[in-house]
């Protein structure tokens, strides 16, 4: 299995601050007009009481690297991503991210052997509380996993 030795370890947690002007521009990024994401007022008003991010908004977090592992720079392919909250998660929020490798498995393609990494990501606010979670999988073509394996 392709990083076999890496499953099971994660980074040290990351702090990340939810700031407005970024939850903005990501809004607009994404072409997403709530305005949840941009009109305090509104925001006020909801059940919310703040100014909510959009539900990919952590992906444009820091969860620092795994120790020793190396992912090639290009030749990756996004394979599946989820996530999952246990609260909103709302401009000002202050989130410590963390990045581990759940798992690896390989599985036979039409062009080789194919790497599947499992990595999870968290964010938990101070008091040690999960927010949220991602899980995605990255697949390692057979011609990439060629040049790591070398």
């Amino acid at each position: 299995m392709l990083y076999e030795g890496f499953v099971g370890r994660s980074s040290e947690p990351v702090r990340n601050v939810v700031e407005r002007d970024a939850v903005r521009l990501f809004a607009e990024a994404i072409a997403d007009p709530s305005p949840l994401y941009r009109d305090g007022e509104a925001a006020r008003r909801s059940r919310y009481g703040r100014l909510l991010t959009p539900p990919t908004f952590p992906r444009t977090f820091d969860y620092g690297r795994i120790e020793g592992l190396e992912l090639p720079s290009a030749g990756l392919i996004h394979g599946e991503f989820r996530i999952g909250y246990e609260r909103p998660l709302l401009v000002g929020d202050e989130v410590f991210c963390r990045l581990a490798l759940k798992g690896s498995y390989d599985k036979e393609g039409s062009r080789g052997l194919l790497g599947f990494l499992i990595f999870e990501r968290t964010g938990e606010d101070p008091e040690g509380n999960l927010v949220f979670t991602t899980n995605d999988t990255v697949i390692v073509t057979g011609a990439v996993r060629a040049g790591i394996e070398a």
